[in-house]
């Protein structure tokens, strides 16, 4: 053929061309792999918009310290679809509300599975919980029984004298620095309260300074960390090596043996509870798993690292979203006092002059409800949810994604867009009066507990705990800046976690306020 010559001449000329520059040769090698890795299924992949990258660490230079700010200010820039490489982890940043209602019900069960990083694997018994696992039947089945058996209406309710008997102990505390004239840290207190609610009613009492034994909030707390810390392995595979001598796997390994310690001991606690006994508390969470279980009532059996696994979501979880939620709403109503008195004035009125808020009352709080919902929106628990990781690819607009991506959606951006809210940076709790705009997962530009399948399930069970400390707290005491400040000088710095709380916390002078029965 006439076209061989031409052809073995053009082999030549670039052969002659790589021995006269040698580094061409592995620029075209590194091209050649590039775009085979682009290539798939005949075609070349679209994948959305990208910042330009740094060898190696690829994007993480841009998460900064507070990752949903900065992934926002990216998004602003390049679009509501990033894809970005964390390290070897190619990950996918939404920040848009009609996205995120794609991905979480159009294709749910295609981006259904989570992201599964070296603690979770190790601190829930890899990962047998609810939070971190698979999209498997062994996850449908313990979604089942918290929906209907842990966590459905009738059981919260149930709860509601065990609230009111751990927020009456919570009002002694500030009483007493309310007589002092001392000021109180507000976010430590409510981190106390809702270990101690939640506790009881997944533990079936408070675990507090007992001999050998963390107490309760610290062990939490300590979880806490190690989920939310960095992990070479997670970003780097094969540099995961470095976790052991940066002493991450050391404590790693450390929270892991205690957490197992406390929840051996806890179970066994409660497989030897006698019913005539008056501790633990035969309703709680983990007693009620064994009735069922022992009742033949479930369609699976609960090994013991799957029951642990469970309990550590239920009380982490927890603890941490509500007692921000509850921080920063107390932050926000000080920073807008005629919020506060609102607030104030309606809670006294329910309530009128009655020792307990009970459910009932808070049932006639609007806007104390409107409250909590704008805190959410202003200030979602976990601005970024919970990553979740494609299990095969996908088609998002005209993008194609590929599996194994690492899914985050920018909450925390997405419930401040412009475009959705009116005057989204302000704290303005009437927006939602008479608004249908609701966080139980079907409105995407409002989803602080995620949606689809993968919502959180405690979402009733959490909130209910945050209005009923919230409306005692504005009932039974006005409240007071150290010095005389102006809410307007309050810091609304943020430290990023597992959720986002506030960098400083919330101190506060308790003024009683007496109620005319009391006077």
């Amino acid at each position: 053929m006439a076209s061989t010559p031409i052809l073995l001449q053009w082999w030549q000329e670039l052969f002659e061309t790589i021995m006269i520059n040698p580094f061409l040769f592995p620029s075209l090698v590194f091209f050649f792999l590039f775009a085979l890795k682009l290539f798939k299924g005949g075609r070349i992949l679209k994948l959305p918009p990208s910042p330009p990258r740094l060898p190696i660490i690829g994007h993480l230079h841009l998460l900064g310290t507070l990752p949903h700010k900065s992934l926002c200010d990216l998004s602003k820039k390049y679009g509501p679809m990033l894809f970005l490489n964390l390290g070897r982890a190619p990950t996918l940043v939404v920040a848009s509300a009609e996205i995120a209602k794609e991905i979480l019900k159009t294709h749910d069960i295609t981006f259904s599975n989570r992201f599964q990083t070296r603690a979770a694997k190790s601190l829930l018994y890899g990962c047998r919980d609810l939070v971190f696992s698979s999209h498997d039947e062994h996850w449908r089945q313990m979604r089942k029984i918290c929906l209907l058996q842990l966590l459905s209406l009738n059981r919260v309710q149930s709860f509601d004298s065990l609230r009111e008997e751990e927020v009456a102990v919570m009002i002694e505390k500030m009483r007493g620095a309310s007589l002092d004239g001392s000021a109180i840290n507000l976010g430590e207190l409510f981190v106390h309260i809702s270990s101690s609610i939640i506790s009881r009613c997944v533990l079936g009492r408070k675990y507090e300074g007992e001999d050998n034994m963390k107490r309760f909030g610290e062990l939490s707390r300590s979880v806490l960390d190690r989920l939310g810390e960095f992990c070479f392995l997670d970003f780097f595979p094969s540099l995961g090596w470095m976790d052991v001598l940066t002493g991450f796997v050391k404590r790693l390994k450390d929270t892991s043996k205690e957490l197992d310690a406390f929840l051996d001991e806890v179970i066994e606690e409660h497989r030897s509870f006698k019913g005539n006994d008056d501790r633990p508390d035969k309703n709680c969470f983990i007693q009620i798993l064994f009735q069922l279980q022992k009742g033949g009532m479930l369609a699976m059996d609960i090994t013991q690292d799957s029951l642990k696994a469970i309990l550590t979501d239920m009380f982490i979880a927890a603890i941490e979203t509500t007692s921000t939620t509850m921080e920063w709403a107390m932050t926000e109503l000080m920073k807008n006092p005629t919020k506060m008195r609102k607030a104030q004035e309606e809670v006294r009125r329910v309530v009128r002059k009655k020792y307990v808020v009970d459910h009932d009352d808070i049932g006639q709080m609007d806007y104390l409800k409107c409250v909590v919902k704008e805190t959410l929106r202003l200030h979602p628990p976990g601005p970024l949810l919970v990553p979740r990781e494609l299990i095969e690819s996908a088609k998002l607009g005209s993008y194609d994604i590929p599996p194994k991506t690492k899914v985050f959606i920018n909450v925390w951006a997405i419930q401040r867009d412009p475009k959705l809210w009116d005057r989204p940076e302000d704290f303005l709790p009437e927006r939602f009066n008479n608004n249908p705009i609701d966080f139980k997962g079907q409105d995407f530009q409002f989803i602080p507990f995620g949606a689809g399948r993968r919502g959180c399930p405690g979402i009733l069970f959490g909130v209910t705990n945050v209005e009923q400390v919230l409306a005692n707290v504005l009932y039974w005491f006005d409240w007071k800046l150290l010095g005389g400040a102006c809410g307007k000088d309050l810091d609304m710095s943020e430290a990023y976690g597992l959720t986002v709380h506030k960098k400083i916390g919330l101190q506060l002078i308790p003024v009683l306020h007496s109620p005319e029965f009391l006077k």
